[in-house]
């Protein structure tokens, strides 16, 4: 019960059995949450069909409708918590992060990052086959992200990322406001307000080969409007009180971790 991988999953039909081999076959002792919204193309159905090959390692949560990448990941989050996995991750299903990257997020928190994210731009960092608008606008959301909040990560937006158990812990995760692009920038601005210190470790970010990228106008917006309420909240009310776990949430009891000392990257 080390290593819990999350994977959302929407129309993933040409990914999601590739995906889970291959991180099987990295022989990492990690274990699967797929968390599918209903896919109308029969991914469950897949995902269901290799439960019995990966027995105790491989889990199916279905939802009904598309209720968003943020409520998924905070299902998974809670599924994580109360079987007491220790390092849970949050990884997409297409193949642009590289399962192989999956081990130096471990080791980042392994030695002592309360979250390790997969980061397309710090050094040694990249992005390939994407076209030149979609850098723009990832380059440009990561920039505005982190003048806006001045939280001290390159990558705010990025997907490919590790938790300690103990943030997720002190996380309110009731009180995550956010379900599309702005829930991964609130995730770290919450852990980075909580004290946490965050590791970027680079990779490269390949777009994905098969099925239809998720990115939508409604998401944008989300981004943009999220990152200016985050920093009204964090200005102008106790952001870190209400986002501080301070009763029994996230479906377990624990006992106040010890925060560490914040770690700018």
């Amino acid at each position: 019960m080390e290593k819990l991988v999350i994977i959302p999953t929407y129309n993933e039909k040409e990914n999601i059995e590739a995906i889970i081999n291959t991180v099987f076959l990295l022989l990492q002792q990690y274990h699967i949450l797929i968390i599918d919204d209903g896919s109308p193309d029969g991914t469950a159905n897949i995902v269901r069909s290799l439960i019995s090959i990966y027995p105790g390692q491989l889990f199916l949560e279905e939802r009904k409708g598309k209720s968003g990448l943020g409520t998924a990941y905070i299902h998974g989050f809670r599924w994580a918590l109360q079987r007491g996995y220790n390092f849970i991750f949050e990884m997409d299903a297409d193949f642009s992060h590289n399962p192989s990257d999956l081990q130096r997020l471990y080791e980042a928190c392994k030695n002592g990052a309360g979250v390790a994210v997969g980061s397309r731009y710090v050094k040694g960092g990249a992005v390939e086959n994407w076209p030149t608008n979609r850098i723009i606008l990832s380059k440009g959301a990561s920039l505005y992200s982190r003048m806006i909040t001045w939280m001290p990560v390159m990558d705010p937006t990025a997907g490919f990322v590790c938790y300690r158990r103990e943030v997720l812990e002190v996380i309110n995760l009731s009180g995550i406001n956010f379900v599309g692009y702005a829930f991964q920038i609130e995730m770290k601005f919450a852990a980075w307000k909580l004290g946490f210190t965050i590791k970027e470790v680079p990779i490269t970010f390949k777009d994905r080969k098969l099925g239809d990228s998720k990115m939508n106008k409604g998401i944008i917006k989300e981004g943009v409007l999220g990152v200016l309420k985050l920093r009204w909240m964090s200005l102008f009310k106790n952001y870190r009180n209400n986002v501080k776990n301070t009763f029994t949430d996230n479906s377990l009891s624990f006992q106040q971790a010890e925060i560490p000392v914040l770690e700018g990257k």
